[in-house]
């Protein structure tokens, strides 16, 4: 064959090595056309063929192929030159590797461009769509309504009642700058909305998170008109829209006058008007700059910023008055900021305003004021209704308050303290005596009963049914112990003990850690824990230590069990982990953490129900505009803790009541368990108590309410009693109220405890001792052994002996010979004294008894 039908070697492998080996074959354009040039191969009919590569790197190929081999081809070439134009030319064609997908300047433009005119055709169509709010509208938002577990009415409050309508003209200069410089700087001059704003609100709600924030003033004045609040992205879009229509087509001096007029500005009042009323007793008009100040302060939320209080543990009277006159001097420093202001007239303005006497709104005397709160709260804290969505009313809310048993209650604490406390005849011991109560069925965890306080028609904010900052005392004790019973010791190898179990009681006992070791005082020394009395009790069970509410038995046994296992027991029965004393020292067993008295009562409720835990609960249905609000079904029970440790705990707890410091409680007449409790110095006492239907719980503290630190105040001396306890004023006022509320109750009985645990001895108590065998005496010639003999064995009958921390047979009895001693490295401390249940001393810390 000769040489020029010879076809040419394939290059091996293929790819772009071979593209661009391809590419050095290929002839110059500078042939020109109508020319057929001959490729390197020796035989023109291949010079067509591809070497072998990617698709693409044929593609390429020939779109670089030269013009003039198709028309020298005489047309014959069109299909193979360049590739037909894409009205979208991406991935780009004409480029090789990663940059056919970098975009072209004129794909990013146009795609740009596109969207731009979509969105604006979309903003177009949207605000074409929306109508401009209505300050008029806004003032027919309704009140709500909060009913008797019975389904009657207790009051109608909140809701937009208390709203006038002012123009601009009305409104002093001074109010409009305040509230432009705090909130919106740029609002005279900006297009009603802040794109800023706007794009931080999506990217919270695209994380899940709040919408609010970043709003101008007159997105504030759009959202403000709709009574639905939900904040949710199609409202956030309408509102945007609204925002833009008002910003090009409304005076600024109308949108202004809309957002004052519409304003939530607490104490029951919406609009300027109606605020300057609440708060200066005076038309808006008469407003000077700093109550306008003030005013616009609290619009960054009435309920953190009102100096009333608000709703929630962080919105105290207390606190929400410093936020309130922080944020009042940082409006009038950015008035002058921002040119509203000469810094001349701001230095006039060195104290808060003054305010009136807050007017609470008609019928929210007495215990519905802290009823409506308690419901607030839990609407807000458990079911995502939010402050403002309450503010703007409209709703029905079922209540689980009893007014039987909220009168009986009312009636026990009054009767009390009328007979009792006498502030004229005892100034300096009967003033400022505070009472604190809350009733929850044992059975459901509905809240049925509380008394917070004389009322707030009266003055007083705050609510001591919803206590914060007062220590429970003793009441503490019966988590103590059913940790122990629940994990056992590090004595008893993880099984869980009994009440039978002896530990040593004497007053100034050394507390030993868990590793066996002392702890130190503040100087270094072992510490000695006090009981309130010296009574040398030596070695007694964990059931006497509860009866007599002393002191010892549980310092030691909350190292022995652990601080992480009772915290996990009171959390399971409903104790909020934030009222926890964060120290886990001694004092923790004593009662030094500080639930609320609807906490403790729903707490005792577990013990009540067989370990059996509901959440409390203040609301049973809830209604808007006459639809049912979805979410307000009884908390479901959970089981806290096995049954045969809640009804040892009962049984023990009961025995409190029959023969301990709870005696008083004796009179209800039916089966009755409960705890008394008293802080160190008296600062507190409690009885805290239940029957198989009802858990209830009375605190007793003294504290200034009007003071600017809440600080509480040793009760020694109340009522003419040296050292109060919970035994004395509480379980009175306890036994009272449960004898009215269950007074149409059948009589029912706790369920019978079965046995549980093993009994431990601590460390030094006496145990029992084995019968020896009978053995004939000894002759009388023969003398004893100067050296010890051995123990004798017990006979068969007989039970051996406990080892220190050993455990003991339940039916192991001491035997009759040896007498129980502390010992020899405690101290029995001051000799003789009578048994107490209270109070005992803890010198780096506060301790706690009965």
């Amino acid at each position: 064959m000769s040489e020029h039908r010879r076809k040419p070697q394939q290059p091996q492998g293929g790819g772009r090595a071979a593209a661009r080996k391809a590419a050095q074959q290929r002839p110059s354009r500078a042939a020109g056309p109508g020319r057929n040039v001959p490729t390197s191969s020796p035989s023109g009919p291949y010079s067509e063929q591809p070497v072998h590569g990617s698709r693409s790197d044929a593609r390429r190929s020939a779109g670089r192929a030269p013009a003039g081999r198709a028309r020298g081809a005489g047309g014959a070439g069109r299909g193979t030159g360049r590739p037909k134009k894409r009205f979208i030319d991406y991935p780009r064609a004409e480029k090789d590797g990663w940059k056919r997908f970098v975009p072209s300047w004129r794909l990013v433009s146009g795609t740009a461009l596109g969207f731009f005119a979509i969105l604006t055709a979309g903003a177009g169509i949207g605000i074409a769509s929306v109508n401009t709010p209505n300050a008029n509208l806004a003032a027919k938002a309704q009140n709500n309504v909060f009913y008797w577990s019975d389904n009657s009415q207790m009051v109608a409050t909140g809701g937009s009642v208390n709203r006038q309508i002012v123009t601009i003209g009305q409104i002093p200069r001074s109010m409009q700058n305040a509230v432009i410089a705090a909130e919106n700087e740029s609002f005279e001059s900006d297009k009603g909305v802040d794109p800023m704003g706007v794009a931080r609100a999506v990217w919270n709600m695209a994380k899940g998170g709040s919408t609010q924030g970043g709003s101008t003033i007159t997105q504030q004045y759009v959202k403000n008109t709709y009574l639905d609040s939900d904040q949710t992205l199609k409202r956030k879009v309408t509102e945007l829209f609204i925002s833009i229509k008002l910003g090009v087509n409304e005076e600024k001096n109308e949108i202004l006058a809309g957002y004052l007029n519409t304003a939530y500005y607490g104490r029951d009042a919406y609009g300027i008007q109606a605020a300057a009323r609440a708060y200066f007793g005076k038309d808006c008009d008469k407003l000077n700059p700093s109550e306008s100040a003030f005013l616009a302060a609290v619009l960054k939320g009435p309920n953190l910023y009102n100096p009333d209080g608000g709703i929630g543990s962080a919105a105290t009277a207390d606190e929400n008055k410093i936020r309130a006159e922080a944020r009042w001097a940082w409006v009038l420093d950015r008035e002058v900021k921002v040119g509203r202001m000469e810094q001349s007239e701001r230095d006039k303005f060195k104290d808060f305003p003054q305010l009136i006497e807050s007017a609470q709104s008609a019928g929210m005397s007495g215990q519905i004021g802290y009823m409506v709160e308690t419901a607030k709260l839990y609407l807000t804290k458990t079911k995502g209704i939010s402050i403002d969505d309450l503010a703007k009313g409209g709703y029905q809310i079922h209540t689980t308050f009893d007014k039987k048993r909220v009168d009986s209650l009312v009636k026990a604490v009054e009767e009390t303290r009328d007979g009792l406390i006498d502030e004229k005849k005892r100034p300096d011991t009967d003033t400022f005596v505070q009472f604190g109560a809350a009733s929850v069925d044992v059975k459901t965890g509905a809240l049925v009963a509380l008394y917070g306080g004389p009322g707030i028609d009266k003055k007083h904010f705050n609510n001591n049914a919803n206590t914060s900052g007062v220590q429970v005392g003793s009441t503490w004790k019966p988590f103590v112990l059913a940790a122990a019973m629940e994990y056992g010791t590090q004595n008893s190898d993880g099984e869980g003990i009994s009440a039978a179990s002896k530990y040593q009681a004497n007053d100034l006992t050394v507390i030993n850690n868990r590793a066996g070791e002392p702890l130190r005082d503040g100087s270094g020394k072992p510490f000695r824990q006090k009981n309130e009395s010296p009574t040398a009790f030596g070695y007694v069970t964990l059931n006497e230590a509860m009866e007599k509410s002393i002191n010892v038995p549980f310092a030691q046994l909350i190292f022995d069990v652990g601080h992480d296992k009772v915290k996990k027991v009171a959390e399971a029965t409903g104790i909020l982990p934030e009222s926890f004393d964060p120290n886990d020292n001694a004092s923790f067993a004593l009662g030094t953490s500080t639930p609320s008295a609807i906490r403790m009562a729903d707490s005792y409720a577990t013990f009540a129900a067989s370990g059996m835990h509901h959440d409390p609960f203040s609301v049973t249905r809830v209604e808007k505009d006459g639809n049912l609000v979805p979410g307000f079904e009884k908390p479901k029970g959970v089981r806290a803790m096995d049954n045969s440790i809640a009804d040892n705990i009962t049984k023990v707890l009961r025995n409190v009541v029959e023969n301990g410091t709870g005696t008083k409680a004796k009179k209800l007449g039916r089966p009755a368990a409960g705890k008394t409790g008293t802080t160190d110095k008296n600062m507190s006492a409690w009885f805290v108590g239940y029957t198989p239907e009802l858990s209830t719980s009375v605190a007793l503290f003294r504290s200034d309410p009007n003071a600017k630190k809440k600080e509480l105040i040793s009760m020694r001396g109340v009522a003419d009693i040296p050292s109060l306890h919970g035994g004395d004023i509480p379980a009175e006022i306890w036994t009272k109220y449960m004898k009215a509320a269950l007074k149409d109750a059948p009589e029912t009985d706790f369920p019978e405890a079965d046995k549980i645990g093993v009994v431990a001895h601590a460390s030094g108590a006496p145990s029992p001792t084995p019968t020896p065998s009978p053995s004939p005496s000894p002759s009388p010639s023969i003398k004893p052994s100067p050296t010890p003999s051995p123990t004798p064995s017990p006979s068969r009958s007989a039970k051996p002996s406990c080892r220190p921390w050993a455990i003991c047979d339940p039916d192991a009895s001491p035997s009759p010979t040896r007498s129980p001693s502390p010992s020899p490295s405690k101290s029995t401390g001051r000799p003789g004294g009578a048994s107490g249940g209270g109070s005992g001393g803890f010198p780096i810390g506060g301790s706690t008894g009965g």
